[in-house]
């Protein structure tokens, strides 16, 4: 997810994408205990982009 897609999107979006996006890290420590992951550099992706929008949402509340 790009800078320029998280700031066309709006305040519920992005509360949306953050808790669609900690569900998908929670997914992939279960499928980590219980099965083989073929590609681990998706923890670090889903994070990065977590805090991301989290910046975003930051930024926008210090600015009202």
């Amino acid at each position: 997810m790009t800078p320029v897609e998280i700031r066309k999107m709006n305040d519920e979006d992005i509360v949306i994408e953050v808790t669609s996006l900690k569900r998908r890290l929670f997914d992939l420590r279960c499928q980590q205990v219980t099965e083989k992951i073929q590609n681990t550099a998706q923890y670090g992706q889903v994070k990065k982009d977590i805090a991301r929008l989290l910046t975003e949402l930051n930024a926008r509340g210090a600015a009202s």
